[in-house]
């Protein structure tokens, strides 16, 4: 199944696993390129000894290609770019404020830039910086997202026309939705929540569980995690931060922020210029990018202790359709099958006088 997604990442189906802060480990990308899709490792939660050792690993076992996910102005940022380089990674994916500096690095050394754009104004001004492929997130995806809805998003870039590889990511799960996707003009999909909910996901099977029992109209978009408009299944730990104060949200920003620093090896001064530097490339202020460290560590009580009442669960809409949890191989089989037979459909269509 080639497409202009596929030629670029030299993946065999036009399907990107997204990185997942405590999630998309080595072992999930190795079991999503292993089954022919793009993975994405998460390294925005790594220090750079582990990010290198992550790669490593993958690279030890398999020669298919895969990227690295980073934050542009989290610790360490230079020495992980470097392992990437060093490594030859094929692609970093990144999101908001990029360091047109490290594109420009990373580039130059012949690996691709795929950044996540969650509104059409945005499309330009990313290619403009250096992406080769667009990962377009509507407003269904899971964790940090837009207001735009996935298909208006998508139709915003492609009408663009900004001569790069376009990817619709947000409320998919399945063969239809590739399909509909590549009929729509797309050149692929990525999907975050579909590979978190797999065998190979090393996310702890009682959180998982509490995602299958999920509900469509109950995984709505809070700011009080991050001061970010975040996409989250609603729980306890949610309702609760739903009722907190500002002096509460600021408290408790700051005591995860402690453990987030500790985590990643950071001093306060590298957590504060990052802070800084976040908020001066982006409309945030700088409580509010303060407040980012307090992501990670509640997230990662869900998605690494297994305590999914107690952490928050980062989750796109199409949770509340998902209802097994197949092996990566399994699922892609499966995606690519589907996909293939709606495509044959539509193409029949297209060959009837019907109206």
């Amino acid at each position: 199944m080639k497409t202009a997604l596929t030629q670029a990442l030299g993946c065999r189906y036009p399907i990107i696993q997204t990185a997942m802060g405590w999630v998309a480990t080595p072992e999930l990308v190795k079991a999503s390129v292993g089954a022919g899709a793009f993975g994405f490792l998460a390294a925005a939660v790594m220090t750079p000894e582990e990010c290198e050792a992550a790669i490593v690993d993958i690279k030890s076992h398999t020669d298919a290609p895969f990227g690295v996910n980073v934050h542009s102005f989290q610790a360490g940022i230079d020495r992980i770019i470097d392992a990437c380089i060093d490594h030859e990674v094929a692609a970093i994916s990144y999101g908001r404020a990029p360091s047109a500096k490290l594109i420009e690095k990373v580039k130059a050394k012949g690996v691709l830039c795929v950044p996540t754009i969650g509104a059409g104004k945005h499309a330009a001004k990313a290619v403009a910086l250096g992406a080769d492929v667009l990962v377009c997130q509507g407003g269904e995806g899971g964790g940090h997202t837009g207001e735009t809805p996935t298909w208006l998003l998508l139709a915003q870039v492609l009408d663009a026309d900004l001569g790069v590889p376009v990817v619709a990511c947000g409320g998919f799960r399945d063969g239809r939705g590739l399909a509909a996707a590549l009929t729509f003009g797309a050149d692929g999909i990525a999907m975050g929540t579909r590979f978190l909910l797999t065998e190979d996901s090393p996310t702890p099977l009682t959180t998982k569980e509490r995602y299958l029992q999920s509900d469509v109209t109950r995984i709505p978009v809070s700011t009080k995690l991050d001061g970010l408009p975040q996409r989250m299944i609603m729980n306890n730990r949610l309702e609760d931060l739903e009722r907190s104060s500002a002096l509460g949200m600021l408290v408790r920003a700051i005591a995860n922020g402690w453990r987030f620093k500790s985590h990643m090896e950071a001093s306060w001064m590298e957590i504060l210029t990052a802070a800084w530097k976040m908020a001066r490339g982006t409309e945030l202020t700088l409580g509010q990018t303060l407040m980012a460290a307090n992501a990670p560590m509640i997230i990662q009580k869900a998605m690494v202790e297994g305590r999914p009442d107690d952490g928050v669960l980062p989750s796109g809409q199409v949770a509340g359709l998902i209802d097994d949890l197949p092996d990566c191989e399994a699922l892609v089989r499966e995606i690519v099958a589907q996909a293939r037979a709606h495509l044959h459909k539509a193409a029949e269509y297209g060959e009837t006088d019907a109206v």
